[in-house]
């Protein structure tokens, strides 16, 4: 094979990243991974304590950058303040990683506020972070936009309705948007994790890690490596989506 470097993740080393929920979980995997890489991260959280704990784990390895601040992607003004710290710290964008969520359960669960957050948290805060990427990316005619999904847009759960009708929003917008801004040269890959060892899974961390070790749950590191994997492709070759889950869940 010719060129196999093209293929593998130094392609990476350079790369000014946004990843929205990366204090914790998925999030921060990708950013301790990527930084580790060369690239230059900026990622934020909606928590200081966790954010502050994210940023030295990433600065410990990290070959390139790291930025960290605390916002809440569900207010339109912390959209703004975020592209312009884009701007101030990585001057530009070449990958954005819209992971930011929040766990919820059915509309009998909440009231309308709640819902509200939930959706502004988990699907309009990925098209506004993907406008904001585009405005840049577009200018360049290249960039790469991965939207964290979650196996619940296919499996539907009852006991999620509104989480899942924020992920299976996601999987249709990701599939539009890549017709949307293909010719702009902007990729789009959609990444549908099964049951991951991470703060949102509501059980004690003794049965996650067992699960894990029965190959009934994945890591976080298993879906930033995923997302390497859709980086770090040539010009060419699209990722459009992945989905990754434990080997045994059968779904």
């Amino acid at each position: 094979m010719e060129n196999l470097n093209d293929y593998l993740p130094q392609s990476i080393s350079g790369k000014r990243v946004l990843v929205t929920g990366g204090s914790t979980g998925i999030g921060r995997a990708i950013v301790v991974l990527l930084a580790s890489l060369g690239a230059d991260v900026l990622f934020l959280g909606n928590k200081a304590q966790y954010l502050n704990d994210a940023l030295a784990d990433a600065s410990r390895t990290a070959k390139g950058k790291v930025f960290g601040f605390v916002a809440d992607v569900s207010q339109e003004s912390e959209i703004e303040r975020i592209f312009k710290e884009v701007d101030d710290k990585l001057g530009t964008l070449d990958i954005l990683i819209n992971n930011a969520a929040t766990g919820a359960g059915n509309v009998t669960d909440g009231v309308y506020a709640d819902w509200q957050y939930v959706l502004d948290t988990n699907l309009l805060s990925y098209l506004a972070c993907c406008a904001g990427a585009i405005e840049r990316m577009a200018k360049r005619q290249e960039g790469h936009i991965v939207n964290i999904g979650s196996m619940s847009a296919e499996i539907r759960e009852a006991t999620g309705s509104i989480y899942v009708a924020t992920k299976a929003g996601i999987q249709a917008y990701s599939e539009a948007l890549r017709k949307e801004v293909n010719k702009q040269g902007i990729k789009v890959t959609l990444v549908e994790p099964g049951a991951v060892d991470t703060d949102m899974q509501q059980k004690p961390t003794a049965e996650k890690l067992l699960k894990v070790e029965n190959l009934e749950m994945l890591k976080a590191d298993d879906i930033a490596v995923a997302v390497l994997y859709a980086l770090s492709q040539p010009k060419r070759c699209d990722v459009v989506e992945i989905k990754v889950r434990p080997h045994l869940q059968l779904i």
